[in-house]
């Protein structure tokens, strides 16, 4: 992968540069340990120098025309489908993941690029109703200016796009510090394919560090007014309480926590099906992806159980281009009844997404609307699914905010209150 040495780099201002710091990161292929690149870590003055590049470009960007952006947008994810098998291959290698996996990510970020383009034809102003005569209440929608993004170290891809291309249809500039283990993937990669796709200089920067060289500078830099963290609870917190001090937002996608509910009339091959797919989808890692608990009626649950390791246990494994067979079982978790079921599920400390199996449809749709701890549950279908066009994020302990959809608008906006007063008013002194 000769491209790799271009993208090991710090992007700032439209600029491929050499960190400041005195050590560097190495990025390595997690299967056998082979070192791909290494990049000289971005200090404190090159946060800010990132910030403030952002700053000084996203006036401009907020006022272009929509076709602008939506031009942008759609050129890369052009360049993405003819990058395809570069990127595969770096997505293999860097994140360790198989191929297959690989080219689902790469799917799945094309269609948020695509989402992120009819992001630009939204009207950004409604009109509301006044109390007094001859008065308009017009409330726009603009951009909140810097969007400070930590992405993540499974899906680094789409996870670094899923916040960015919707931050940039919306007239926002972006500085990207991606996970260390994939710097290339959910960083440079991603700012090299809109740099050819024609975004101007300073609106999407990217910086490969850690906090011991510049602490918590890129989350407490006065720039950002919005700070997006996919990741751990923990780090998810320290993100939170810094950003609430400084009075900032923040979008926060941390741990899954996902649970798959099988109920006693449910079709049990489509179950098991289902449950397979939630364990073994990108190896268990995404806790976006993996069904974290699956929770079968103790009626069926004798036969769910054989069904389900036996279809564990004939999965490839190993090495992502091997071919070895013979998954890990894992054993569900068994209740009496819907009720004990739901208290199971609403017990838990996180709440991302879900499922329910059930031969009676409104009797899963009945569940999934008693789920309270639950951004998304899905009836009759695996525990995530994706489709950019609806909003999906988690509570609790699983984050705060809403992504995708017409929620992307809530992150990266702001309402600004516009009244205009025709002809003459009296005034109540």
């Amino acid at each position: 992968m000769s491209f790799l040495s271009e993208l090991a780099h710090q992007y700032i201002d439209g600029e491929w540069l050499t960190g400041d710091g005195e050590w560097d990161i190495i990025d390595f292929d997690p299967r056998d340990g082979e070192k791909l690149c290494s990049i000289t870590v971005a200090t404190t003055a090159q946060v800010d120098s990132a910030y403030r590049a952002a700053e000084r470009a996203q006036s401009a960007w907020a006022g272009a025309g929509h076709s602008e952006r939506r031009a942008v947008l759609e050129k890369a994810a052009l360049l993405l489908d003819e990058r395809r098998d570069e990127t595969a291959e770096l997505l293999v290698a860097e994140a360790g993941v198989s191929r297959a996996a690989a080219e689902h990510e790469i799917r799945a970020t094309g269609r948020l690029l695509r989402a992120a383009v009819r992001l630009t034809d939204e009207a950004v102003a409604e009109l509301l109703p006044s109390l007094g005569d001859g008065r308009e209440n017009r409330v726009h929608r603009v951009p909140v200016g810097v969007v400070g993004v930590i992405g993540a170290c499974d899906l680094p891809l789409a996870v670094t796009v899923r916040t960015v291309a919707p931050a940039l249809a919306l007239g926002n500039a972006a500085v990207v510090k991606p996970h260390q283990s994939a710097p290339v993937a959910g960083g440079t990669l991603v700012a090299r394919i809109l740099e050819d796709a024609g975004l101007p200089a300073g609106l999407l920067n990217v910086l490969i560090t850690d906090s011991s060289e510049i602490g918590d500078s890129f989350i407490e830099h006065p720039v950002p007014k919005v700070l997006s963290f996919t990741g751990s609870e923990r780090v998810g917190r320290r993100v939170a309480a810094v950003a609430a001090g400084l009075f900032k937002r923040t979008v926060l996608d941390l741990a899954g926590g996902s649970a798959l509910v099988v109920l006693d009339d449910a079709d049990l091959d489509q179950a098991v099906r289902a449950a397979v797919h939630g364990r073994s989808r990108f190896r268990g890692r995404s806790g976006e992806a993996a069904a974290g608990r699956v929770l079968v009626d103790r009626t069926v649950e004798a036969e769910f159980t054989r069904r389900f390791t036996a279809a564990l246990s004939a999965l490839p494994t190993g090495d992502a281009y091997g071919r070895e067979s013979g998954g890990e079982p894992s054993a569900p978790v068994s209740f009496d009844g819907e009720d004990e079921a739901l208290r199971v599920v609403n017990d838990g400390p996180r709440g991302l997404c879900g499922a329910v199996h059930t031969a009676d449809t409104e009797r899963g749709v009945r569940f999934a609307r008693r789920i309270s701890r639950g951004g998304v549950f899905h009836v009759n279908g695996p525990v995530v699914h994706d489709d950019p066009a609806v909003a999906f994020g988690g509570e609790t302990g699983s984050g705060t905010v809403r992504l995708d959809g017409s929620a992307a608008r809530d992150a990266f906006t702001t309402r600004k209150w516009i009244s205009v007063q025709h002809g003459r008013t009296s005034f109540p002194f």
